[in-house]
């Protein structure tokens, strides 16, 4: 048998380089001492300060502080290595983290794996998470852009559209693309430290990714391009795909899937107020909510997107900066995956006040039916709160209230 220990550290070196995660080589070098000294520690990517996004093809406050802070984001998969004292299921618990990279002691900020929501730890959140009692995968990654005033301090998440980031030959160079409050495309390079929106938008712009090394951007009607930053063209790789009203990018297995959101508008009484001061009578107002999805896969030879009608047993998820994937044979062994996440207004019929502003929802392809997460046990346990396995009594710190990773 194989002494894995005993592999040559030039190997172990060239492997640990091809690790793009760095959750991943952190549990690359927790496998022995050997792996550790053979693989060398990847530093944190830099929180960059942008210059404030043009408007109307010139830049507000051009020579200002004010701008954009790009920091970045992980979303993780968490699971004990054995199965829970206590009997139950074992399945896998979904968490977003943010390092502070000025915080000692790698200091992360909780967030929920769909939205912004910052939670408080409960109080018997472990300190630090060991690599020796749970696994840790990362199953996606985010880049937010945050608005800060003129001495630096975040005010604000105004700049709400989804941001992706292609770091090149180091941390300290890379190109970003967003989309612009106009619905355009927006490139950022760090050589030029600028800003230019790219003016061909025959419809606005819904997602954007980065696939396969190259940067994607799909508009509202499922028209798909690619976008070359060298010279900032873009090129049409998918024809339009028409029936939804919003388009989703994300990645699966190595192939690049257009998740299409189909919405509803329906009446909803209102709150006594504005409207019946003015109106004199019952105040009623439009409801937008999600009704159905359809999935397609992106077939580059052809220049077009075709439907799958079943995603087997992976399960997608929709957030707000982020789409990502898992199987359900990882996450929850008992569910059969074929399923998308999302946050949007989710409304049942059997229970009218269920509906709120922002729903957690889940839409099952093999029954074509959107129900709401909090009401699914089996579904709501992979989000917050932490499950038992986590915060039971044995492994709570003398000081809980900040978490770090461990190696």
């Amino acid at each position: 048998m194989v002494d894995w220990a005993t592999l040559p550290k030039d190997l172990l070196n060239l492997i640990s380089k091809s690790l793009d995660s760095s959750f991943d080589l952190l549990q690359f070098r927790s496998v022995c001492s050997s792996w550790r000294s053979s693989a060398e520690a990847k530093p944190p990517l830099p929180t960059h300060h942008l210059p404030i996004l043009p408007d109307n093809g010139t830049s507000l406050f051009p020579d200002s502080a004010v701008g954009f802070r790009l920091s970045q984001r992980s979303i993780l998969l968490v699971k004990p290595h054995k199965p829970p004292i206590n009997g139950s299921d074992l399945f896998g618990w979904l968490v977003k983290v943010e390092e502070d990279l000025n915080a000692p002691r790698g200091k992360v900020t909780l967030l929920d794996p769909m939205s912004e929501t910052i939670h408080s730890l409960p109080e018997h959140f472990p300190r630090s998470l060991d690599m020796s009692e749970f696994k840790i995968r990362e199953l996606g990654r985010e880049f937010k852009l945050h608005y800060f005033n003129t001495v630096g301090d975040i005010i604000n998440s105004l700049y709400l559209e989804k941001a992706v980031v292609r770091y090149l030959d180091s941390c300290s160079k890379f190109v970003l693309l967003t989309i612009h409050v106009s619905g355009k495309l927006a490139v950022f390079t760090s050589w030029d430290r600028a800003w230019t929106v790219i003016n061909d938008m025959p419809s606005p712009y819904d997602d954007v990714i980065v696939f396969d090394g190259r940067f994607f951007g799909v508009d509202n009607n499922g028209r798909t391009v690619v976008v070359d930053f060298a010279d900032l063209k873009l090129e049409l790789v998918a024809t339009p795909v028409y029936g939804g009203d919003k388009k989703f990018l994300i990645e699966s297995c190595g192939e690049m899937l257009m998740v299409d959101m189909y919405l509803s508008m329906e009446e909803v009484d209102g709150d006594p107020g504005f409207g019946e001061e003015v109106f004199e009578h019952h105040a009623v107002f439009m409801n937008e909510r999600t009704v159905k999805f359809k999935v397609f896969k992106f077939v580059e030879g052809e220049k077009s997107w075709v439907e799958v009608k079943d995603l087997g047993g992976k399960m997608l998820f929709l957030g707000d900066d982020c789409n990502f994937t898992a199987s359900a044979s990882d996450l929850l062994p008992s569910c059969g995956g074929s399923c998308v996440f999302f946050n949007g207004n989710v409304f049942n019929e059997d229970n009218v006040d269920a509906m709120q502003d922002r729903d957690l929802g889940v839409f099952d392809f093999r029954s074509g039916k959107i129900e709401l997460v909090h009401k699914l046990p089996e579904y709501a346990k992979l989000f917050w709160p932490p499950p038992p396995w986590i915060t039971s009594r044995e492994r709570a710190e003398d000081h809980p209230g900040e978490t770090s990773s461990q190696s």
